[in-house]
C-alpha cells in the first residue's frame, strides 16, 4: 500500500471516528487530573508515590542522591527532572504504571487459562503484575534521566560552569543506568519469557524514537511532505511503546489470551498518543503539522487529532468488563483529552 493510500485511509478513519464518537464530551466524567489520580490510587491498593520505593531507598541510589545535591544551583537539567520526580501536579510521573496497574484489575483474572494462575490477589491485582508495574516506572524515569545529558559542545557562557555541566551529565548516565540496571534484575524475576521480550522491545523502541528525534535538524521536524502515518509512528515509538507493551505483558502475566492482550495495548498506544498530541512541547513544529492535518482534510486541528486516539483508547475498553478498574481507566482518558 502506498504512503498516500495510507495517509488517506488515515484521513477517512479519524474523520468517521469524530461523526460517530463523541463520548468524549460527555459532561458528567471527572475531568480533574488530580481527583483521577486520587481515585485510581484508592482502586488499586496504594499511592504511586510508593510504586518504586524499594529501589528509592536502596543504599546505592542514596550515594548518587548525595552527589546529585552538589547540582544544586546550577543550570544542569538532571535538576529540573530530579524536581519533576518530587511534585508535578499536571503530568504525574508515575501515570504508566498506574494505568498497567488499573489495567490488570480491569481483567481481573483468566478465567480460560489452563491450567488456572496460581498466586495471591491483593486488592484484585496479581504480585508480578505489581513488580511488572514498577518495572515500567523505573524504565521511564532512567529515560527521563538521560534525556537530561546535555551535549557540552553546544553550550555557551549562558549555560554556567562547563565542570557543572560534565559533573551532571555523569551523575545522569550513572542513575540512569542505576535505575535499568534495576529494572533489567525485576525483569528477570517475572520469569515469563514473552514479558521480557516484550518490554526488552519497549526499551529499543524508546531508544530508536529518541534516536530518531535527535537525528534531525530543525528545518528536518515536520516539513510539509510529512505524513500522518509518520507522526504516530515516530510518537509511539518514543512515547507510547512501553506503556503499550506494559499493559500487553500485564495480560500475559495474568494468562489472558491473545484478545485481551490486544485490547491491552490498543488502550495504552492510543492512550499515549492522545496525551502526546494534546501536550507535544514543540509549539512551532505543531503548528505545522495543523497545516499538514488539514490538507490532508482528515481532521481540522490536533485538538480531533488527540480526541480520534482518546475515542480508540476508549474502545478498546470495551471488551473488559464494567468495574471501577474500567471506569477510571475511561477517566483518565477524558482528563488527558480535556483541553
Amino acid at each position: 500500500m502506498s504512503l498516500t493510500l495510507r495517509r488517506m485511509k488515515y484521513g477517512t478513519a479519524l474523520a468517521g471516528a469524530f461523526c460517530r464518537s463523541q463520548i468524549l464530551h460527555s459532561s458528567s466524567s471527572p475531568s480533574s487530573w488530580a481527583k483521577v489520580v486520587s481515585e485510581a490510587e484508592k482502586i488499586v491498593g496504594y499511592p504511586t508515590s510508593f510504586m518504586s520505593l524499594r529501589c528509592l531507598l536502596s543504599d546505592e541510589l542514596s550515594n548518587i542522591a548525595l552527589q546529585v545535591r552538589k547540582l544544586v544551583g546550577t543550570k544542569h537539567p538532571l535538576i529540573s527532572t530530579a524536581r519533576g520526580f518530587v511534585y508535578d501536579s499536571k503530568n504525574n510521573l508515575q501515570l504508566r504504571g498506574l494505568v498497567v496497574l488499573l489495567m490488570s484489575k480491569a481483567a481481573g483474572p483468566s478465567k480460560t487459562a489452563d491450567p488456572p494462575l496460581e498466586g495471591d490477589l491483593v486488592s484484585g491485582i496479581y504480585s508480578s503484575q505489581r513488580n511488572l508495574a514498577e518495572i515500567t516506572e523505573l524504565i521511564h524515569t532512567a529515560f527521563l534521566v538521560h534525556r537530561g545529558i546535555v551535549n557540552i559542545m553546544e553550550l555557551t557562557s549562558s549555560h554556567g560552569s562547563l565542570k557543572d555541566m560534565q559533573f551532571g551529565n555523569k551523575m545522569a548516565v550513572l542513575s540512569g543506568d542505576f535505575l535499568l540496571a534495576n529494572a533489567s534484575i525485576g525483569l528477570a524475576q517475572l520469569q515469563n519469557t514473552k514479558v521480557v521480550e516484550l518490554v526488552s522491545s519497549a526499551i529499543g523502541d524508546l531508544v530508536q524514537g529518541v534516536y530518531y528525534e535527535n537525528s534531525r535538524t530543525d528545518e528536518e521536524k515536520v516539513t510539509d511532505d510529512i505524513l500522518m502515518i509518520n507522526w504516530e509512528e515516530q510518537t509511539f515509538l518514543s512515547h507510547g511503546a512501553l506503556l503499550a507493551k506494559s499493559c500487553q505483558g500485564a495480560m500475559q502475566l495474568a494468562k489472558h489470551d491473545c484478545e485481551v492482550q490486544e485490547m491491552a495495548f490498543q488502550y495504552g498506544k492510543h492512550m499515549s498518543l492522545a496525551h502526546k498530541a494534546k501536550v507535544n512541547g514543540n509549539q512551532a513544529d505543531y503548528a505545522k503539522l495543523h497545516r499538514i492535518i488539514k490538507a490532508g482534510k482528515g481532521v481540522s486541528s490536533s485538538l480531533d487529532l488527540c480526541h480520534y486516539h482518546g475515542n480508540q483508547a476508549l474502545e478498546a475498553l470495551r471488551c473488559f468488563p464494567t468495574s471501577e478498574a474500567r471506569s477510571t481507566l475511561e477517566n483518565i482518558v477524558y482528563a488527558v483529552t480535556k483541553f
